[in-house]
């Protein structure tokens, strides 16, 4: 399937799993704190940085749905970008299909599509292939979104049967010549999918070319070297 002009390759959406005192170091916690931080700095205008502490905080929870909101919300009027914002919208209508906000999310929706449509075609009316592709692109996005649902009520169901193991997972080998970064501190998979994609959306692509069947957000540290496919 052909892949938008101005985005590479399939769109993933990034979750982190906060699944219990036992895998702390594997899953990123302190929602509390991650929304207070990300509140504080939206009232200061740093949008980027707000954003960065709203994805740290999302679980794949219904408790989610109020956070999906507001990144939509940011990225569509702050940060003018409408293909992030429509992940976070379709990620709020799932988890709260009849919320506070459904009605303005179907609303925002509809803008945001118009604005990547907008976008894609350098301000152009879109013609029918855009259109289609743009509706393939979504439909691909919610076909990953329910397969990573189902791999989280696994994760979870797991974890119900007993302890869960605890620990990093394995990484990858660095192959010779590959393109290289070095994690700084404050930085997620995200963050780092942003400053490279300009779009958030590469986040899980870049931590699956790090490590071996890694089970929700693996938590990265200073110093780590990480491939950027």
């Amino acid at each position: 399937m052909t892949t938008f002009p101005r985005h590479a390759a399939s769109l993933l959406l990034l979750l982190a799993m906060g699944l219990g005192s036992g895998c702390t170091r594997l899953f990123d916690n302190g929602t509390k704190d991650n929304l207070a931080t990300a509140e504080k700095k939206a009232a200061a205008g740093d949008f980027r940085g707000a954003v960065q502490f709203y994805e740290a905080s999302l679980d794949g929870t219904a408790k989610s749905a109020e956070t999906h909101y507001n990144l939509a919300v940011l990225y569509t009027e702050k940060l003018k970008s409408p293909l992030d914002a429509l992940h976070h919208l379709e990620r709020y209508l799932a988890l709260a299909p009849t919320g506070p906000h459904a009605k303005d999310a179907r609303n925002l929706k509809k803008e945001d599509q118009v604005n990547l449509r907008t976008e894609l075609s350098n301000g152009a009316p879109t013609n029918p292939a855009d259109a289609n592709r743009l509706r393939d692109e979504n439909k691909k996005l919610r076909e990953e979104n329910a397969e990573l649902m189902k791999q989280i009520a696994a994760l979870r169901t797991l974890k119900s049967q007993g302890p869960i193991a605890t620990g990093q997972p394995e990484k990858k080998p660095i192959p010779k010549g590959a393109r290289t970064y070095t994690v700084k501190s404050g930085d997620t998979f995200a963050k780092i999918s942003r400053d490279f994609y300009k779009t958030s959306a590469r986040a899980k692509t870049i931590q699956d070319a790090n490590f071996e069947r890694a089970t929700g957000t693996v938590k990265i540290k200073p110093g780590m070297v990480l491939i950027i496919p």
